[in-house]
């Protein structure tokens, strides 16, 4: 499925927090947004998860502008990973936290049938959570949590996945074998990575926010340039390919002055 964002507006308290922001991801794509902090990442996300109406611009999800359609729909479509918003989980085992991916098929009130357990029991499978299925969610570790979390998400079997830094708070281990179960689910996928090593590693392309506005676009490469390191994120760096083709980034030792390249003294 096809995300178009397209020449976005939004202000919160009437202060402009994106301006104009455009981006796609194609069928099957895993697409990274980045930045430094308070760039505007987390807005966007919320106008793709119909979350946040735009001020102007549209978001669409295959043909469908995502705000034209009803929540409902939107909600067969688009499934979201957000930081800490599991709400009150308290009793609740790990099973039924996944069932809860299926409420947009029936409504919370609706019961459950063999296609919603078997979408489960898919979930809770590739996502590697079978060993702790009837455990209390709450007793699970944060690595735990997040494949929990992703699990809900593929249950609600959707067509694009919005993933608000899934990552944060696991130790290097638990974030790459999170990025392998989302790099096998084979959906279009729209990410914010606050760790960059990690974008690179799982992004087919990224998109670089800075102070509301994309500023760069595209493959791992051609976007992760020492220009793009020194003008966006105050540091010198470089990105390579390697042998194993894991793409990699060398950092200097030291950040740039004020966050900007220094320029030559002239006069």
């Amino acid at each position: 499925m096809r995300l178009t964002v397209d020449r976005l507006h939004i202000a919160l308290d009437r202060t402009p927090i994106l301006h104009g922001v455009s981006l796609e991801a194609h069928g099957g794509d895993i697409v990274g947004l980045v930045g430094p902090n308070g760039s505007g990442k987390s807005t966007l996300l919320r106008a793709v998860y119909r979350s946040l109406r735009p001020a102007d611009g549209v978001v669409r999800v295959g043909d469908d502008d995502v705000w034209a359609v009803s929540a409902r729909t939107a909600a067969l479509r688009t499934a979201a990973v957000l930081q800490d918003t599991t709400g009150n989980t308290t009793g609740l085992t790990v099973t039924e936290i996944v069932a809860l991916g299926r409420a947009p098929h029936h409504g919370l009130l609706g019961r459950d049938g063999a296609e919603d357990h078997r979408a489960v029991q898919e979930a809770i499978d590739h996502c590697g959570a079978r060993p702790y299925a009837d455990r209390d969610y709450a007793s699970l570790s944060g690595g735990e949590r997040q494949r929990v979390l992703l699990a809900r998400a593929l249950a609600q079997s959707p067509q694009l996945l919005v993933l608000d830094e899934l990552t944060n708070h696991l130790d290097i281990r638990a974030r790459f074998e999170l990025l392998d179960l989302i790099r096998a689910t084979g959906i279009t996928t729209l990410a914010v990575l606050h760790d960059l090593d990690l974008a690179a590693r799982l992004c087919d392309h990224l998109v670089v926010l800075h102070e509301g506005a994309v500023v760069a676009a595209g493959p791992v490469l051609d976007v992760l340039t020492p220009q793009v390191f020194g003008d966006v994120f105050g540091v010198r760096a470089t990105t390579e390919r390697h042998a194993d083709g894991v793409i990699r980034i060398t950092y200097g030792a030291q950040p740039l002055a004020h966050g900007r390249p220094e320029r030559a003294a002239t006069g």
